[in-house]
């Protein structure tokens, strides 16, 4: 049996024209004419776990800080296609299922660049997960994060800066049947 949903095919750059299965009432922001958005994927393993890789010390954004799969929408791009080609470039996996949308943050980051849109889903992937393929110049390492690894996802952020943190904990207080 098939899940709720739909199929989307996927348009441009890394992972273009695949079917992405998209759960029924996944919704996908259209950003207006000046907007800066973003995209945030959560990966769970088999075993319930959550993927996060920690992003380098020279990274303008977040220096040192685990993050989860995801970056910048380019312009004309979609939100889904974003999704896609975030998840292939970081990980070498590919986008099969986007099971929910966890919610839509607005942040500021310290690089000067101004109010971001970011729209972060609950993901499904295909390829090996034991062997993501990092962007090694962007990030310094990956784990999967079970609930009593949850507070090392807020080393080197402030106090109230726990996206990440919140995002997976979610996604692991949440988790689907599969």
């Amino acid at each position: 049996m098939s899940p709720p949903g739909h199929d989307v095919r996927t348009g441009s750059g890394a992972g273009a024209d695949v079917a992405v299965a998209v759960d029924e009432g996944v919704e996908f922001p259209v950003p207006a004419d000046g907007e800066v958005w973003a995209v945030g994927a959560v990966v769970l393993g088999a075993d319930g776990r959550a993927f996060a890789q920690r992003r380098g010390p020279h990274r303008r954004l977040f220096p040192d800080c685990w993050d989860i799969i995801g970056g910048h929408v380019e312009p004309g791009e979609s939100l889904l296609d974003a999704l896609a080609r975030e998840i292939e470039e970081e990980t070498g996996w590919r986008l099969r299922r986007v099971r929910r949308l966890f919610g839509i943050t607005t942040w500021t980051g310290d690089d000067g660049a101004g109010t971001r849109h970011e729209a972060d889903y609950l993901v499904e992937v295909d390829g090996d997960l034991r062997r993501p393929a990092l962007e090694w110049a962007k990030h310094t390492a990956y784990d999967w994060f079970g609930p009593g690894d949850l507070p090392r996802l807020t080393e080197n952020r402030a106090p109230g800066e726990y996206l990440i943190h919140d995002l997976i904990a979610k996604a692991l207080r949440d988790h689907p049947d599969g």
